[in-house]
């Protein structure tokens, strides 16, 4: 470890070059007000091994020793400093619920996962932190990268002869760093720790670049890979190294570029609520009482945040709609006399289409739905102490309809204000301020001896028990046998006011703000600690007493708690924990996009004439949208992609399944050839087995003697995340691509002369491409083997494109291809890249080898005429 003195000075980050990713600019500056430590080298195998083989079970293959440590996740990595944190007696910085491993005892999710900056322990580095050292002897030419490094690692400090200093800072393993990515400002922050979480695609950052990144890539304001980077993403090319140190005062920068020194923290995943709710359509509402302003967790996404929705308009009592989709809020506060203002919005992060409802007070909004299908809300005139008799039947409990974002006439209920709810019929309203009380079929009553009691919440399952707090009351101390102090229990009463059951709150903590869930016999609440702080909110399971926390910060109030269960698909035969499961929580994209695509497949497996199979390139590339009659396409690319994953979803799948199919388009992506169908981009070698659905049809033979009736439902209702959902569902799969242009000097990000040692991997390729045209003969299916234009200005370069292969290779070996054509009558071999002479100009281009929205848009247009002209030809 080398001391980095840093205090009182800054670094700036990211860039103002207008060619650089959108998250890399503006510049940022960043001062410290600390110091710290960071490894001279990266963390080696050898380092690796000889402290997580006892800890985590985990073991890297090691050429060498003194090799980076590669091949793991963002959360090998904070495991490993834990670790070393624990070997040497210092504290630990992560904290986290649960951990999960894969098969080779690789870390993919630490549930409830934190960081604590103020800890003194091994971490790693902060952006900040790790661009100010590298910024000392930034120096591309004693690195390994593409140039030199024979597209292989190499043993750190073999790059320098420098005795001290950082090495490998600049290629040979890019490395992880500890900060989620944000977005940058024009702003100055001090202690800059990155963003408070992932936001919708729970994206980390690397650093440095690798011993594959071109030299001209190697830029020290870089903060990606070629794709996605999530804490689970993997990479034989990515490691780590070391930071210590404690940082003071931690400021993050949220979506909003507000610079905030604490953040909100989901503790329980989405797979852990499901086990508990029974589903994954479930979202947590709540008050962050710092800013006044709701936030929420939707627990359909695999990659959880909070999300807050900011405003002015100070918000009380959120609760959540029937159907999930809008909140209602009220500015008054329970047990606090005065006027309160009733709202409506969209649950979502801009809290669209807001409408108050227009009366002179109206407090503690509750959902419902009516008999006749009416969706309404229930609200009280006053929300203040109910012990005073007058005052509390000089308020009045109503009900007004609101439907297509609008409300309708309020209508009165009855005297009263019963804020704690109203049964279905109307015959039952409980409410509890200083007072438990009810209104039985018109009749007021006082429960639980008169003694005091708030935070009164009536069940939504029709059972009509009353879950509520006292302060350490006679009558709750008798039913539970001990004494104990004010919120230390949750209580149920039955609807006669009789208690039935009790949660203890869990030690150093009493609970606020409980409230039932909107099904079952789940609620939850607030937990206090001893400083009166609301610092997490909770599920408790009132069948066990059993509780979970849901979430951390500094003050979180009101929560209200949706699940929906009209998700399950009746009538069906599949096993609901397999069917339809095509990805876990955290997953990387891989997993994710697949899910989208799986989606896409079963829901519109009648509709589709025309498939799209292939890479990243195709993705972007075709626009389902921009078919014509009578082609009705599916873009069901992926990435990373390889001739034997298309190969695999061909035969298995789409062949199968796809029972019009007339045209099946697949990417020939040559210089990705040189790939083995043993390696990281083939989900199918063994990743796929981490994920029940592909297990389940594989089991099922894939489903080849009929579709089971279901599973499209199932796939729909299945974990996801909500970035993918909103940009594939509505595109049939495609992928949208701004204009980046070509490239003047793009980067070959692996040895050209491949075809030399890796031929095999090439015909084996060709292969999968046999295969996939014997099966697409037998049916009558045409398929277009299309080469998607890469920059043209890899005809400055030595190589075919942007991994490989050798140019003066490429034109014999794309003739083997487009000879498969006398084998096969119904190939079409569709070259629009022409070794770079091609016509899709640099606004076409997204960037050296994929194309934007307008290139996407030529290139379907031309598949159109293409098709147009096959029709009658290749196909009778």
């Amino acid at each position: 470890m080398l001391r980095v003195v840093s205090n009182n000075q800054q670094v700036v980050l990211g860039t103002n070059a207008s060619a650089a990713k959108a998250n890399e600019r503006p510049m940022m500056p960043v001062r410290f007000n600390y110091d710290y430590s960071i490894g001279r080298h990266e963390v080696t195998c050898g380092e690796f091994n000889a402290l997580m083989a006892s800890t985590t079970g985990a073991l890297l293959q090691c050429v060498s020793e003194n090799m980076p440590a590669t091949s793991l996740t963002y959360y090998d990595a904070v495991l490993y400093a834990n670790a070393r944190s624990k070997a040497e007696n210092f504290d630990t910085v992560y904290t986290y619920v649960r951990s999960i491993f894969d098969a080779e005892r690789h870390c993919t999710n630490l549930e409830g996962f934190a960081f604590h900056p103020e800890r003194d322990g091994y971490r790693l580095p902060t952006e900040a932190e790790w661009m100010f050292a590298a910024a000392q002897d930034w120096d591309v030419d004693l690195s390994w990268n593409a140039s030199n490094s024979g597209y292989v690692p190499h043993e750190v400090c073999s790059a320098t002869a420098e005795e001290d200093g950082f090495c490998d800072m600049i290629g040979n393993a890019m490395e992880w760093v500890n900060d989620w990515l944000g977005d940058f400002r024009d702003t100055t922050l001090s202690d800059y720790v990155g963003a408070p979480d992932g936001g919708a695609l729970g994206q980390r950052i690397v650093k440095g670049g690798s011993y594959r990144t071109d030299v001209a890539g190697l830029n020290i304001f870089s903060r990606g890979d070629i794709y996605t980077v999530t804490s689970s993403t993997m990479a034989d090319y990515v490691g780590f190294r070391l930071a210590f140190g404690k940082i003071p005062n931690a400021t993050w920068m949220n979506s909003s570029g507000n610079a905030i020194k604490s953040r909100m923290l989901p503790l329980a995943s989405s797979s852990t609520i499901h086990s508990l709710t029974g589903s994954f359509s479930t979202k947590l509402v709540f008050r962050n009482d710092q800013t006044g302003n709701i936030a929420f967790i939707d627990y359909s996404n695999g990659q959880l945040s909070v999300t807050e929705i900011a405003d002015t308009i100070d918000a009380y009592h959120p609760d959540i709609s029937p159907d999930g989709k809008k909140i209602a809020f009220c500015t008054g506060l329970e047990g606090v006399p005065g006027k309160s203002s009733l709202y409506v919005r969209d649950l979502n992060a801009d809290g669209s289409n807001l409408v108050k409802l227009e009366v002179e007070s109206a407090a503690i909004p509750r959902w419902r739905v009516l008999g006749n299908g009416d969706t309404v809300i229930v609200f009280v005139t006053d929300a203040g102490n109910n012990a005073d008799d007058a005052a509390f039947k000089a308020a009045s409990t109503w009900q007004v309809k609101f439907a297509n974002g609008m409300f309708g006439i309020p209508e009165k209920l009855f005297d009263g204000a019963y804020h704690g709810g109203v049964s279905s019929d109307n015959l039952f309203a409980v409410t509890g301020a200083r007072l438990l009380r009810a209104n039985v079929a018109g009749q007021d009553m006082i429960w639980y001896n008169r003694e005091q009691a708030c935070n009164a919440s009536l069940a939504k399952d029709g059972s009509n028990r009353i879950l509520f707090l006292d302060f350490g009351g006679a009558s709750g101390q008798a039913f539970v046998g001990e004494n104990y102090g004010t919120h230390a229990r949750l209580l149920v009463a039955d609807n006669t006011g009789l208690l039935t059951y009790s949660v203890a709150a869990p030690a150093g903590f009493t609970f606020d703000h409980s409230e039932w869930a909107s099904d079952g016999n789940l609620a939850v609440a607030t937990l206090t600690n001893v400083n009166g702080a609301h610092e997490k909110i909770v599920l408790v399971n009132l069948s066990d007493g059993s509780i979970v926390d849901l979430v951390e910060g500094d003050e979180l109030w009101h929560p209200a708690l949706w699940v929906q269960h009209g998700n399950v698909v009746e009538n069906v035969l599949l096993n609901p924990d397999s069917a339809g499961i095509y990805m876990n929580v955290t997953d990387d994209v891989t997993a994710v996009i697949l899910r989208y695509k799986m989606e896409l497949l079963w829901t519109y497996r009648d509709w589709a004439n025309v498939v799209v199979l292939g890479s990243s390139r195709p993705l972007s590339g075709l626009i389902p949208g921009k078919m014509h009659e009578p082609y009705k396409m599916l873009n069901l690319s992926n990435v990373p992609n390889m001739m034997v994953v298309t190969d695999y979803l061909a035969s298995n799948y789409v062949f199968t399944h796809v029972k019009n199919l007339k045209y099946l388009v697949v990417s020939l992506d040559v210089d990705l050839w040189h790939k083995s169908d043993n390696g990281e981009y083939n989900f199918f070698n063994t990743d796929y087995k981490k994920y029940p659905g592909y297990v389940y049809d594989e089991n099922h033979d894939f489903w080849k003697d009929g579709y089971p009736e279901g599973l499209a439902e199932m796939t729909s209702y299945s974990l996801g995340m909500e970035y993918y959902h909103d940009n594939f569902l509505s595109t049939l799969g495609y992928n949208y691509a701004e204009p980046g242009g070509w490239e003047e000097y793009p980067a070959v990000e692996n040895d050209s002369a491949w075809m030399e040692t890796q031929s095999e991997n090439f015909y084996v390729a060709l292969s999968h491409l046999q295969n996939i045209l014997k099966i697409a003969e037998n049916r009558n299916v045409c398929v277009i083997g299309i080469v998607f234009p890469q920059s043209p200005n890899y005809r400055n370069t030595g190589s075919f494109g942007r991994y490989g292969i050798r140019r003066s290779e490429a034109p014999s070996l794309m003739k083997e291809i487009q000879d498969l054509q006398a084998e096969y009558p119904h190939f079409v071999f569709w070259d629009e890249n022409k070794m770079g002479n091609h016509d899709y100009t640099d606004s076409m281009a997204s960037n050296k080898d994929h194309l934007s929205y307008l290139g996407a848009e030529v290139m379907t247009a031309r598949l159109n005429m293409l098709l147009d002209s096959l029709e009658g030809t290749v196909l009778p």
